[in-house]
């Protein structure tokens, strides 16, 4: 495939150009579906006259089609489009960036979604799509697993686009709720996946970030709490987000003595409540009944998601302070990557 990929673009470029254009179009309309053609051509920066042309090739090729609300993608252009995504990735050289960031950062498997989470939302939905797709094959085996997720918009997009029967599965929260949107949490998260799957779920009912006396009194008097922790401690396989450190220190209402300290030190990454800096340093750890940074040595497979240029230094820190198996991301926060990695090499 490499080498006809190479000759279109040698020869043909401007077919790349259109096809990945074509893409565009219909994971847009996927996401957003029934959508008017106004707001599609204004989510993709594209004149009316332009998009006109691409929706009407692609409701004669019977992958889009037309209703009172919208347009929305057929069945058939749904298949089209998952079978897009990896041959788009290649046309556009991620498959490359994306060998050359597992060996880089010692992880396993590395997935880049074309675009940006900054520019375009649609672009998180796609990673926690394909964060779905992986976890689906994980846990297809028939086996007895635990699956632990954490909170977020991107994990709340991976709950959204999973399917399938795996009544052997427990799925977990990672760590205890932030007071954030109820849909984000993990608790929220790990109930969607469950019901989804067909599996079972735990739910753990301590906020994140107690003080480490309460935590224990918590532990040691309610034995509800104590089991699902216990349950949580056995997962095997851990879902997670990855985010940057000022933002989620806000959103866990951490002290300003504390705000300070993550200043001082570098803080730039934060993911199941530790706080990273560039160098891979956990700076600090928020208190939790759930997960937490040594835990991670006894799961069979970490995940880590997050994608936008301006997560590049988080992802990285998050990458170096503990292990990742694989890597879901974007193109703009992988290319970022890779040029401080490019410094580092130089300094």
């Amino acid at each position: 495939m490499d080498n006809i990929i190479n000759l279109q673009k040698k020869i043909v470029p401007e077919l790349s150009e259109l096809l990945v254009l074509r893409y565009q179009v219909l994971r847009q309309v996927s996401h957003e579906a029934p959508i008017g053609r106004r707001a599609l051509a204004g989510r993709l920066g594209l004149s009316e006259r332009v998009l006109r042309a691409q929706v009407d090739f692609l409701k004669n090729c019977g992958l889009l089609n037309f209703s009172p609300l919208g347009m929305y993608v057929t069945e058939e252009g749904e298949e089209i489009l998952k079978e897009l995504a990896d041959y788009v990735r290649k046309l556009q050289d991620l498959s490359s960036l994306e060998a050359l960031l597992s060996e880089r950062l010692n992880i396993a498997r590395v997935v880049i979604i074309p675009g940006d989470c900054d520019q375009e939302d649609v672009v998180k939905r796609e990673i926690g799509r394909a964060a779905a797709g992986i976890l689906i094959g994980l846990i297809s085996d028939g086996s007895e697993h635990v699956v632990a997720v954490s909170g977020g918009s991107t994990m709340a997009a991976m709950a959204a686009n999973v399917s399938g029967s795996a009544p052997k599965t427990v799925v977990v929260p990672a760590r205890g709720g932030l007071g954030d949107n109820v849909e984000d949490q993990a608790n929220t998260i790990a109930s969607v996946l469950a019901r989804r799957f067909g599996a079972k779920y735990k739910q753990l009912y301590v906020p994140d970030g107690v003080s480490e006396d309460i935590l224990n009194s918590i532990l040691a008097e309610d034995v509800t709490v104590k089991s699902v922790v216990e349950v949580i401690r056995r997962a095997d396989i851990l879902v997670h987000g990855m985010g940057r450190a000022d933002i989620m220190a806000v959103r866990r209402g951490l002290s300003e003595e504390i705000l300070r300290k993550l200043s001082e030190e570098g803080a730039v990454g934060e993911a199941i409540g530790q706080y990273c800096s560039l160098e891979g340093k956990v700076v600090y750890v928020t208190n939790n009944a759930g997960l937490m940074v040594n835990d991670l040595v006894h799961i069979n497979k970490v995940i880590g998601l997050g994608g936008g240029k301006s997560k590049a230094e988080a992802i990285l820190s998050v990458i170096r302070a503990s292990r990742q198996d694989i890597l879901i991301t974007d193109e703009a926060a992988a290319k970022a990557i890779t040029e401080i990695l490019a410094v580092d090499n130089k300094v």
